[in-house]
Order: C-alpha cells, then sequence, then structure tokens
C-alpha cells in the first residue's frame, strides 16, 4: 500500500529552536477515527563518518547525551546544513571532531532514524585517504576520541558498548562493505 491512510486536518507549531520544530497534527487515523499525532521536525540532516585508515584503524567519538543521561561512544557525528551537501557536512564534522580530513568519501547508508516520529534523515560515509590533524569541536561538545581497530569498534556496536543506531548500522554496514 503506498498510499497515504492518514487525513491530516489541521497542523499546529508548538515548539521551535535552531535544531527542531514540534508540530501537533489533528488527524483522522487509516480507521478514519481522530486523533492527535506529534510530529518532530529537523532543521538539519544527520551526518555519520567512519575514517578508515591504511591500518584499519578507526576513530570514535565519546560524549554524554543529555537526552539520555548517559555517556555515548560513537562514530563522529553532527548536523548537515541542508543548504549544503552532505559530502561536505561530513567532511567538516569529521575534522571538526577528530582532526581526521579524509581525501576519500563513499555513501554507506541513507537513513530515517526514527521515522514514526520524525523526518530526520540521516547520511553515513565510510572516509578514507585520512591525514590527521587538530580537532576543533564546538563549545556544545566536550568530547574523547578513541582511535582503535575497526574491528573492535564493530564488536562495540554487537556487544552493546556502542547503541546510538547510526552508529551500529554504519559499523555493521561498514563490515559487510569491506568484507570483515
Amino acid at each position: 500500500m503506498e498510499h497515504n491512510p492518514w487525513t491530516t486536518l489541521q497542523r499546529e507549531e508548538q515548539y521551535r529552536n535552531n535544531w527542531i520544530q514540534v508540530e501537533e497534527h489533528q488527524v483522522l487515523n487509516p480507521a478514519g477515527n481522530p486523533g492527535i499525532y506529534g510530529v518532530v521536525r529537523f532543521a538539519a540532516y544527520a551526518i555519520g563518518i567512519i575514517p578508515v585508515d591504511t591500518f584499519g584503524n578507526t576513530w570514535l567519538v565519546g560524549q554524554y547525551r543529555y537526552p539520555l543521561e548517559a555517556y555515548s561512544w560513537e562514530i563522529p557525528e553532527g548536523g548537515g546544513n541542508k543548504n549544503d551537501t552532505p559530502e561536505r557536512s561530513a567532511l567538516r564534522e569529521l575534522q571538526e571532531e577528530t582532526g581526521v580530513m579524509a581525501g576519500r568519501l563513499e555513501l554507506l547508508a541513507h537513513l530515517h532514524t526514527s521515522n514514526s516520529i520524525t523526518d530526520e534523515e540521516a547520511f553515513i560515509y565510510l572516509a578514507t585517504d585520512l591525514t590527521e590533524g587538530q580537532s576543533s569541536p564546538e563549545e556544545t561538545e566536550s568530547l574523547q576520541i578513541r582511535k582503535l581497530p575497526l574491528t573492535e569498534a564493530i564488536q562495540m556496536a554487537m556487544d552493546g558498548r556502542i547503541t546510538d543506531a547510526m552508529s551500529v548500522a554504519g559499523l555493521l554496514k561498514a563490515k559487510l562493505v569491506l568484507g570483515l
């Protein structure tokens, strides 16, 4: 079934900041009954990068995630301005968070991170032909950087030490693409 079985009767913005907009929709559900649907719209797309050097190492970023109230190890990630290309945003985020610059990017995955409530789009890249430099995190980021074998990062995704959805999806896709 490819048609939209929902009828939107009314939309009202409830909240907006620089990153998200929250809407409340008055709807008729697929059975024709009235209901409310909440939608979170993102101002930017999500970017994730898996850098891999010639020795098979990668970089993870550790940071406290405020909404989870927990520390999280992840692939380098950030937001991509929708007025720029995902590729340029990926190169910027990688350098900003890790100091690593990539000579080559390959799209690993295009995802919708939580399509039941958001319109967020994510692009995950494999970065190669790397040069190490200085990181320059944003003021809202207190980051730890860890360089480790890609196989170890994949194992962290497999055993639950990495739970971030983009990181897990990207690492498992990298495993398949790289034949690990």
